[in-house]
């Protein structure tokens, strides 16, 4: 069987035994042959990466009016489930060196916590566009004031820092398998973790917090966020060819770089010494000056022959409902999502379209020149 019918044969599975939802065979299947990828102890099946990040926050204590540093440059989620716990986040710049957390700004932040006596309740560290980020620096860092450390890993999956993969960081670390990630179960994340009493309170809370007994009852509130037995059959599926998918995103990105290398301007996310990336999205910077177009016109030049692209994350420090929250740093994000572009990276893409994408962004160039 070829590792791409492994969603059919096991989905079916599910299917003839019954064992849709909740719950089921494949999810503990899925958790287990997940943690053993990731070369970590325990994992819980969940409904998503965001929950993942919520149960994370909740099991390690955040409360209202905690204090919890986040990356800035990174989508809402990271830092929505801070808010669920009432909590606030203060956001952390990145590096242009990695894109990822400046481990300089979240020292100096540190300090000025402990100096002032209030020392943040944890640290969420993202992996950037499918790049780890400075691990040692940061467990280092974090260690030294004993504050924990959650790796959102969601961008991520089978990156590698320092030949570990991602996700091995921190006290929990999450993964995300929407529909937009590099393996997709149509939905739903991962919660894994060196501490095994950690993943049991996780699943015991994603099932409602039901006790044990044989009517419903609940001592403590708890949350609808376990994956199905079906979603987790697909994340068996697609987790096999995992591997696969990096190297593919790994080529499309080396096409981009070999074809557009040589334009003036254009710049790629660069890769950190220290780690593998995935290149789960290619993403460019472009300097208009140099290039003699904005990230905007090779945008709408893609737009008008159907083709999607977007801009990089705008920063959390810079979104309207994180307006007034503490910003360490600030300019670096703000470049980037300033000048940044995602192309198109679909495993699905054919070098024709690749090559189409290309012509167009060089288009954009010899129309700007001959204005």
């Amino acid at each position: 069987m070829s590792d791409e019918g492994y969603e059919l044969q096991f989905v079916k599975d599910a299917f003839e035994s019954n064992w849709i939802a909740p719950i089921g065979p494949h999810v503990d299947a899925f958790e287990r042959e997940f943690a053993d990828y990731i070369g970590i102890s325990h994992a819980a099946a969940l409904s998503s990466g965001t929950a993942a990040l919520h149960l994370a926050l909740l099991l390690l204590g955040v409360k209202e009016d905690d204090e919890v540093l986040c990356s800035s440059f990174t989508f809402s989620a990271t830092a929505n489930a801070i808010t669920y716990q009432r909590a606030h986040p203060v956001f952390i710049d990145s590096d242009d060196s990695s894109w990822n957390m400046d481990t300089d700004l979240l020292v100096e932040e540190l300090r000025r916590c402990a100096k002032r006596g209030i020392l943040p309740k944890a640290v969420i560290v993202v992996d950037l566009y499918g790049q780890s980020a400075d691990y040692d620096a940061i467990l280092e860092s974090c260690q030294e004031y004993n504050v924990p450390v959650i790796e959102d890993a969601a961008e991520a999956l089978g990156a590698t820092y320092r030949g570990m993969k991602c996700g091995d960081f921190g006290i929990a670390g999450i993964l995300s398998f929407n529909g937009n990630k590099i393996i997709t179960s149509s939905g739903g994340g991962m919660l894994v973790s060196e501490d095994r009493k950690l993943i049991e309170k996780a699943r015991f809370l994603s099932t409602q917090a039901r006790d044990q007994a044989p009517h419903y009852q609940h001592s403590e509130i708890g949350y609808n966020y376990r994956m199905s037995n079906v979603v987790a059959a697909i994340g068996r599926g697609q987790l096999k060819i995992l591997d696969k998918r990096v190297e593919q995103k790994r080529q499309i990105f080396d096409y981009y770089k070999r074809v557009l290398n040589e334009l003036p301007g254009i710049e790629f996310m660069p890769e950190a010494e220290y780690g593998r990336c995935t290149r789960w999205l290619t993403c460019i910077t472009v300097d208009p000056k140099e290039f003699g177009g904005t990230r905007e016109d090779i945008r709408l030049k893609l737009e008008e022959n159907n083709i999607e692209s977007r801009p990089l994350w705008k920063p959390m420090h810079m979104q309207p409902v994180f307006e007034g929250c503490r910003i360490v740093g600030g300019s670096v994000s703000e470049r980037l999502f300033e000048t940044g572009l995602c192309l198109p990276s679909g495993t699905a893409m054919s070098e024709g379209d690749l090559s189409l994408i290309c012509s167009l962004i060089r288009s954009v160039r010899k129309y700007a020149n001959r204005r």
